[in-house]
């Protein structure tokens, strides 16, 4: 038997079995590696040299174990080692590794713990390199968290120890590999079709609009959505921590952030890269999300003639988002006063878009709001449409209506000067309208 290390057959105990699945695939990457094999042979290739591999350790195992150790093997090699299966699964939303022996996946918005594991810390590592090596990052010690994407545009956060203290941990938001449209937003009751109508609308008058909500909330499919309804004749330039926007239309540039190299120099920001857009002639400026001092930044090309930017921003209400990017702008280092930071947004801003994460795991547009002005030193808010939660059944379902306040938005003159006459049944409620729609 020619594997190093490993006792007769009949001995083998499970860290044997997690040396002859490494001794299997080390010799496995280093023959692709030599023979450079074209990505749509490695499969068949990596199967057939598999089994060489197998037959030179002279070990005899169940053919059940075999195949199972051999699937192990070609997903570590040629896919995401144990996690695969879970990204192949199209119902799953989320994968979170919390160490090697603890998987947890979310499914139509229920966290549930899964039987998959990893073999120990290592294992979870190269699956690690595996997804930012692509990219040119890393993590270690010393960079212990990194943001990466997979190559369908799934977002992947993972922390290593020191920071991680039970061991390394992947998290992963899945990317449907059909892309969502606004029809499917509307028959997942996400959003009813007057609000459809009334976005597609605003997005083509150019409007400067945000989408504000929590985390898992849905904002970046929200975005991607919205950014359909951008027409095919305008040059977009998308910025994100890592390229998830995933627009449908020909003329789009993306750029990503670059992280610090092991010097600590040499990283690109969004600030700096929402900066450069602005010299390339944009016709539309989309950021994955504003988390920082790139507010200011944004919030001066939407006054300066950049109408029609999109954005994203963590808050829970339409009013918790304004006061966030308060915050966020302060943070670029400008001694402004919060008065003239209120005037930048009321004058930037034309609408927020609240998505939230229901507790059953329903996902809403659970607000449109416009930003009307101000009234002295406050930022007036109008609700255009609204859910209102009504209760909530045995089994833990949300119950609750959306639909139009009855209130007209005050840039409705400016959506007929584009040539959008929305008529009074898009505003009008079913029944009677929402209580306080001004805040």
């Amino acid at each position: 038997m020619t594997t190093p290390g490993l006792p007769a057959p009949n001995k083998l105990t499970g860290q044997d079995l997690i040396r002859l699945k490494k001794y299997l695939a080390d010799n496995l990457m280093s023959i692709l590696e030599a023979e450079k094999i074209l990505p749509a042979e490695r499969a068949a290739f990596a199967r057939k040299n598999i089994v060489h591999a197998y037959e030179r350790t002279q070990l005899k195992l169940p053919e059940d174990l075999l195949k199972q150790i051999f699937d192990q093997v070609l997903n570590d090699v040629l896919g995401y080692g144990p996690i695969q299966s879970l990204l192949d699964d199209e119902a799953i939303t989320e994968i979170m590794v919390n160490g090697p022996k603890k998987v947890f996946v979310e499914k139509k918005g229920q966290l549930t713990r899964v039987n998959v594991a990893f073999d120990d810390d290592d294992h979870v590592l190269r699956i690690i390199d595996r997804i930012i090596l692509p990219l040119g990052r890393h993590v270690d010690a010393d960079s212990p968290t990194v943001d990466a994407r997979l190559p369908d545009g799934s977002r992947v956060n993972a922390v290593v120890r020191p920071v991680a203290i039970d061991g390394p941990s992947i998290t992963i938001r899945k990317f449907r590999k059909d892309k969502l449209q606004v029809d499917d937003l509307v028959n997942f009751g996400s959003l009813t079709r007057q609000m459809a109508d009334f976005l597609h609308a605003c997005v083509k008058a150019r409007f400067n609009i945000i989408i504000s909500g929590g985390t898992g909330s849905g904002k970046t499919t929200l975005l991607n959505v919205m950014s359909g309804f951008i027409p095919e004749n305008e040059r977009i330039i998308t910025i994100d921590d890592a390229a998830e926007l995933q627009l449908q239309q020909d003329h789009v540039m993306r750029m990503e952030t670059k992280t610090a190299n092991a010097d600590g120099l040499h990283a690109v920001s969004i600030r700096e890269l929402v900066k450069n857009s602005l010299r390339m002639r944009p016709d539309r400026i989309v950021v994955g999300e504003v988390r920082g001092g790139e507010a200011l930044d944004m919030l001066q090309a939407m006054n300066t003639g950049h109408d029609g930017s999109l954005t994203t921003v963590h808050a829970n209400t339409p009013r918790d988002a304004i006061s966030r990017i308060e915050t966020l702008v302060l943070m670029a280092g400008m001694d402004l006063p919060l008065k003239v930071v209120r005037q930048q947004i009321s004058s930037a801003v034309d609408l927020i878009v609240q998505q939230t994460r229901l507790k059953d795991g329903q996902r809403k547009v659970t607000a449109v709001t416009e930003v009307a002005g101000m009234e002295g030193d406050i930022i007036v808010l109008t609700d255009v449409f609204k859910f209102n939660q009504t209760g909530v059944t045995a089994d833990g379902k949300v119950l609750g209506e959306t639909g139009p306040t009855g209130i007209r938005p005050n840039f409705t003159p400016r959506l007929e000067a584009a040539g959008f006459k929305l008529g009074a049944d898009i505003f009008t409620p079913k029944s009677s309208p929402v209580q306080n729609p001004r805040r």
